[in-house]
């Protein structure tokens, strides 16, 4: 009888299903532009109400303590909270994309959450390579789902999902 023995990289290598189709750089774009516009929706009138109005040609230092509160506070928590609980942002959810562990498949922990947005900050400060990476890496993992331990991947419709929808519907009158 024969053991199979595995070799460092084998052990490494991701658990994953072999169904699953990583999430692109374009889609995961699309996501993120979504996001940002919600996000602006959201924080523009509120700064806008605090300081009055928003300089026409932008500004690159803060305004106050609510500025830092409202542009750089909520939307952390924002992302992190929606993470935590739906494994995407809005952005993703529309784009039907969603973040999961790269070596099970499963939720990702609060910790990697965490992790991955401040991962964001080392993907961002050398001109975005670690975000562009994205359009490059086999698994489509920038350098913030690296330091993190997660993929995002396009969410699969399924025939239940599909008869699970069709049977809440009512016929119309």
């Amino acid at each position: 009888m024969q053991t199979e023995e595995k070799t460092a990289t084998e052990m490494e290598s991701p658990e994953l299903p072999e169904a699953i189709e990583y999430a692109g750089f374009w889609i995961r774009v699309m996501a993120t532009l979504i996001d940002s516009v919600i996000v602006m929706i959201i924080t523009l009138p509120i700064i806008t109400a605090i300081y009055g109005e928003v300089p026409r040609d932008g500004y690159t230092y803060l305004q106050g303590g609510w500025d830092l509160v409202i542009n750089y506070l909520f939307p952390a928590v924002a992302v992190i909270v929606f993470w935590i609980y739906k494994s995407a942002t809005p952005g993703k959810l529309l784009t039907k994309i969603s973040i999961v562990d790269a070596k099970t498949g499963g939720k990702p922990s609060t910790g990697q959450f965490i992790v991955r947005y401040f991962g964001y900050f080392v993907s961002i400060i050398p001109l975005c390579a670690g975000l562009i990476w994205v359009a490059f890496d086999e698994r489509k993992q920038g350098w913030h789902d690296k330091i993190a331990g997660t993929v995002v991947i396009r969410n699969k419709v399924t025939d239940n999902d599909v008869n699970s929808d069709i049977e809440g519907l009512k016929p119309l009158d």
